[in-house]
């Protein structure tokens, strides 16, 4: 194939992070070479920080295990969830991009889910330990799509302290995990404000 006359620069190259949760080596990102490339990646590992990921060769990126996120937030590692690789969150926390845009090129600063989930894991044994979920929804819908903050939340972080009670006052009846998840989330606005400081010029959101 014949190669480009001009190089072409990758859209919002210095603007964006792609974030990458795995449990296993990444030889997929050969796949991705040509679009990934150029990028900054940030691999947060899942499961055994003993494993060692192996990461092909070219790649610009930042790989953190458990045992990185516990020295870096020491205590308030709880806040970072292990389960279904929502220890993302500790790369979006630790990004310091300003723009997020899903797989489709579509919407940035939208409020959409910029997430591609492609699990190599057999959904039904996923589905087994994730079945508590389906029931959860039939209270958790109901108790998200009439929610109003009050006027005095007036920034992102306020506005999910506020919500972070909401959840421990309604939801811990379903299961502890919501009382949990309560307190976590006080915990991740106390890091994000270490890790983003906020400032008259600050644009970063939690």
């Amino acid at each position: 194939m014949a190669e480009p006359s001009t190089k072409v620069t990758p859209p919002l190259k210095d603007e964006l992070d792609i974030v990458i949760p795995t449990i296993r080596t990444l030889d997929f990102l050969e796949n991705w070479r040509p679009f990934f490339e150029q990028y900054h990646l940030i691999i947060v590992q899942d499961g055994d920080p003993s494993k060692t990921i192996e990461v092909p060769e070219g790649f610009n990126y930042e790989l953190y295990n458990r045992n990185d996120i516990n020295q870096i937030l020491g205590p308030r590692a709880s806040c970072i969830s292990y389960k279904d690789s929502a220890c993302r969150s500790f790369a979006f926390l630790i990004s310091k991009k300003e723009l997020v845009c899903d797989h489709l090129g579509l919407g940035v600063k939208t409020g959409l889910p910029y997430l591609w989930h492609s699990k190599a894991s057999n959904p039904f044994s996923n589905l087994k330990k994730e079945y508590h979920g389906l029931f959860w929804q039939e209270e958790l819908i109901p108790f998200f799509q009439p929610v109003v903050l009050s006027k005095e939340s007036t920034t992102p972080q306020k506005c999910y302290i506020e919500l972070s009670k909401l959840v421990k006052d309604k939801l811990s009846k379903l299961n502890p995990f919501f009382n949990m998840l309560a307190n976590a989330m006080v915990t991740w606005i106390e890091v994000w404000e270490e890790f983003n400081p906020s400032g008259e010029n600050s644009t970063a959101n939690p």
